[in-house]
C-alpha cells in the first residue's frame, strides 16, 4: 500500500512538471539576451523591431529535430519576409563542425547559434538539453508558446500569422 502511495505521488509530481513545462506561459517574459549567430550576426530576443521570434533548440543526432527541419525551413521562407525570425540553437554537445555540416547539407536558411556553454538553454529555464524544444516569443517579448517535441506546425503557423497581422 505504501508503495502505491509513493508511486502515486511520483506520478503526480512528474505530471505537474510536464504540465508546467508544456503549459502556455502567457505573460512569462522572454530573457533579454542577444544571440551571436554562426555567421557573426547579433540577434536580440527582445528587440525594438517588435517581431515574433521562434527559437528552436535542436541537435544533429535528434531524429525528431531532423523531421521538423523541413517544416521550419518552409515556415522561414514564407514568413521571414513578413517579419518572423527563426533561430536554431544547437546543443552544447553538438560539435560546431558537425552542426555546420548539417546546416549545409539541409540548406538551412535561418540563423544558427551555438550554445556551447548552455547559457541560452538556461536563460530559457531549461535545466537539461531536451530536443527539440521550440519557443515562440511574441512581438512584446512574452513567451507565447513552449513546445517539447515537434509542435503542431499548422497551429504554430496560425499563431505566428496572428502576431504578424497585428503589426
Amino acid at each position: 500500500m505504501k508503495d502505491k502511495i509513493i508511486i502515486g505521488f511520483v506520478l503526480l509530481f512528474a505530471g505537474l512538471l510536464v504540465y508546467v513545462w508544456l503549459s502556455p506561459s502567457g505573460t512569462q517574459t522572454a530573457p533579454d539576451i542577444t544571440l551571436k549567430t554562426a555567421s557573426g550576426k547579433s540577434i536580440s530576443i527582445i528587440s525594438t523591431e517588435k517581431r515574433p521570434i521562434l527559437i528552436n533548440f535542436w541537435a544533429t543526432t535528434c531524429t525528431t529535430c531532423l523531421k521538423e527541419m523541413p517544416h521550419l525551413i518552409e515556415l522561414y521562407k514564407e514568413l521571414h519576409p513578413k517579419g518572423l525570425e527563426i533561430v536554431g540553437v544547437s546543443m552544447s554537445y553538438d560539435p560546431p563542425s558537425q552542426v555546420m555540416e548539417m546546416v549545409k547539407r539541409k540548406n538551412i536558411p535561418y540563423p544558427i547559434v551555438f550554445d556551447l556553454e548552455k547559457k541560452i538553454m538556461h536563460a530559457f529555464g531549461m535545466q537539461r538539453p531536451l530536443t527539440p524544444t521550440t519557443i515562440l516569443v511574441d512581438p512584446q517579448g512574452n513567451i507565447a508558446l513552449r513546445a517539447l517535441g515537434m509542435p503542431d506546425m499548422a497551429q504554430l503557423k496560425e499563431k505566428i500569422l496572428t502576431m504578424l497581422n497585428k503589426h
